[in-house]
């Protein structure tokens, strides 16, 4: 069949990192199957068992060689995965073969790896968005004091700072690293539990010494790198496991969501852009168009790992007893895809966010255009302190705002409230008066040192746990 004939996942041609796609890759799931097999044969002969150390030392000899060709054919045979893969090491091992997966379960090799997967998606999940949280640290610094239109209900409210808006994005990216750290710190092993999970043919082999048993999982655990294993489970870990991390990841997307959306909004505006290569082509039939392609990819993408992050949540609901295999098709499309999905859209946070474009002019005109309504409230006061009163300096303000608002929106485009302002002799103020009103940086607030403070306190501390910097964007499309 010619592979242009088959259905091959987007995720893997378009979007996702070839790291990300090895950690999902067969040549991982079944190393790491080999690494389990090797770490279980390593602690039942620490604890009495009869397994050779030459035993031990021929499987380690074919740990990553895997005979995929063997596996598949006994797999059409045998109709089972793990048998499939225990006959072809067996091949590739005789004096070992007898004692590999011994005492196990299925589920020993295929829910321990799936753990081991969570745990190094995750991490280099945290990596990229530690690369996003260093890039947007280097603009939101730059553009910690630069005043911008704010926006509620997306209207221009008051003023904030470039910068200070770019730690709203940062923020919620920093809340996600967080919350997927906890995780992590409390993600452990199944371990050998067996087939209920009541560990009873490991009983068996240790002659009901249930110290051994409790050791096999504690010498397991410590070899794959984690703190423990679960306390209790059915066959399988439990599946809150995935739910609560597509949880978080979900929680990403949204992030990505926030900052790709309002980024599409500042680009309208013509305030902000992201990234736009020198060949590029935003339309094929407006030469002129430079769409927000990117940003409209990851809001694409998120919303489609939003959707996904459910497929957990009923297939933990759904789990009968001790485990029902309805979970299997189900959470091998929905875990390793919203990792996919996620490194793709953190992958596109990379490359928009080393090179967001300010059109510092445009920003300013904006500013000004509005700033006089804004400006009202220290209008009114400095008017009182010449002796005006209050009450009616302020019902002065709203019709004369209200008629500058209608010429803006109705007329010409002018906004004429100072003029209107300087006319009007119940206020008493002089041109210098109001040029010393309508200064933008007056209205920022406290913007500068809350980006430095948020930078310092929250997002500095990430970037120095997870920073890598090798880690890099390469986006196909």
């Amino acid at each position: 069949m010619n592979p242009k004939d088959k259905y091959i996942s987007p995720l893997s041609t378009r979007y996702a990192s070839p790291e990300m796609q090895f950690l999902f890759s067969e040549t991982f799931k079944f190393r790491t199957w080999r690494r389990l097999w090797i770490s279980l044969a390593k602690a039942e002969q620490k604890l009495g068992l009869d397994i050779t150390d030459e035993q031990i030392a021929e499987l380690e000899t074919f740990k990553d060689d895997i005979n995929f060709e063997v596996a598949e054919a006994r797999e059409k045979v045998v109709r089972h995965d793990v048998m499939s893969h225990v006959y072809a090491y067996g091949q590739q091992c005789p004096k070992a073969e007898p004692i590999i997966h011994l005492g196990a379960t299925s589920c020993y090799v295929g829910d321990n790896t799936d753990v081991i997967i969570l745990k190094e998606a995750s991490k280099l999940v945290l990596k990229k968005i530690a690369t996003v949280l260093s890039q947007l640290k280097e603009f939101a610094k730059t553009y910690r004091a630069m005043p911008c239109l704010a926006y509620t209900h997306l209207q221009p409210a008051q003023l904030t700072t470039v910068g200070k808006r770019a730690t709203l994005w940062m923020n919620e990216l920093a809340m996600d690293a967080e919350e997927l750290e906890w995780r992590l710190e409390r993600l452990q092993l199944l371990g050998s539990k067996g087939t209920t999970g009541t560990q009873a043919s490991f009983m068996e082999l240790f002659d009901g010494d249930e110290k051994k048993v409790l050791e096999l999982e504690r010498l397991i655990a410590e070899d794959m790198g984690f703190s423990g294993v679960v306390p209790v489970s059915g066959q399988t870990y439990s599946r809150k496991v995935d739910a609560g991390f597509l949880a978080t990841l979900s929680g990403i997307a949204q992030s990505a969501y926030k900052f790709a959306g309002d980024l599409r909004i500042l680009q309208s505006f013509e305030e902000m852009e992201e990234p736009f290569e020198k060949n590029q082509i935003g339309s094929s039939a407006m030469p002129y168009k430079r769409n927000p392609m990117r940003s409209e990819r990851i809001c694409a993408l998120a919303r489609y790992v939003m959707t996904d992050s459910l497929n957990p949540a009923l297939t933990s609901s759904s789990q009968w007893f001790e485990r029902t295999l309805d979970d299997s098709a189900n959470k091998r499309l929905s875990v390793a895809e919203a990792f996919l999905a996620v490194d793709a859209i953190l992958n596109i946070y990379m490359n928009v966010s080393s090179g967001l474009v300010v059109y510092d002019r445009v920003v300013r005109r904006r500013v000004m255009d509005k700033l006089p309504f804004m400006a009202t409230e220290n209008i009114m006061m400095k008017a009182v302190k010449k002796g005006g009163d209050r009450q009616e300096l302020h019902e002065k303000l709203r019709v004369h705002s209200h008629a500058a608002a209608h010429r803006v929106k109705a007329e010409d485009g002018v906004n004429d409230l100072m003029q209107r302002i300087l006319e009007d002799p119940s206020f008493g103020l002089t041109e210098s008066d109001l040029a010393d009103v309508l200064v933008p940086e007056k209205y920022i607030g406290r913007c500068p040192s809350q980006v430095d403070t948020f930078i310092k306190d929250v997002i500095d501390p990430i970037i120095s746990r997870y920073y890598e910097a090798d880690i890099h964007s390469e986006i196909n499309v």
